[in-house]
């Protein structure tokens, strides 16, 4: 079963310094085991100035098992998938602690934009775009930061309030439009297929 009071300590403390950190949390749906974490682009990589959204999913055996998480912002990274977002980092499988903690994980996954693994790829295009064009891998990787994870978080009032005017609720449509990487006719899709 999920130990709430941990998870809730998470909270607190994530929350206490997000600023400093550039990591962030918010519960989904008022369900504890769901949420939607945030990181920001690292100084001086390619993802610097992103937003990168981050789905997050508590197993109730948290913290014995790592939660689940998976990139809602696309990202162009040889260690998360440039289709699904899926994420290849230790601390999330296999080298899980319950001493470590939601922060710690985000963090981790902040650090892994800073410095790949391209010997332990993900997605192995990228892995490869890296390891024998790293210039135009920069290129790619600052192109899809600045498509997917600076303008959809900086347009997201706009495109929201534009969804809003066709009839479907704020939350849902900030909803959508996150899990679609800030893309508003993915979003648009999304909530009238329900």
């Amino acid at each position: 079963m999920l130990d709430v009071s941990r998870v809730q300590k998470e909270l607190v403390e994530i929350e206490r310094d997000k600023n400093l950190s550039g990591v962030s949390i918010a519960i989904c749906e008022d369900d504890l085991a769901r949420m939607r974490g945030t990181i920001t682009g690292p100084v001086g990589t390619p993802y610097e100035g992103g937003i990168f959204s981050v789905d997050i999913h508590l197993p109730s055996a948290y913290p014995f098992e790592p939660p689940k998480m998976q990139f809602i912002t696309k990202v162009w990274h040889p260690n998360v998938s440039s289709q699904n977002g899926a994420i290849c980092l230790d601390i999330l499988k296999d080298q899980w602690s319950p001493a470590l903690t939601l922060k710690t994980a985000l963090l981790s996954l902040q650090a892994l934009l800073s410095t790949p693994e391209p010997d332990d790829p993900q997605d192995a295009v990228v892995a490869q775009q890296y390891l024998r064009d790293y210039a135009t891998f920069v290129g790619t990787a600052r192109y899809w930061t600045e498509t997917f994870a600076k303008r959809g978080s900086l347009g997201l009032k706009e495109k929201v309030a534009k969804l809003v005017e066709m009839g479907f609720s704020e939350d849902a449509s900030k909803s959508a439009l996150e899990s679609c990487g800030g893309d508003e006719n993915g979003a648009l899709e999304k909530l009238c297929s329900g």
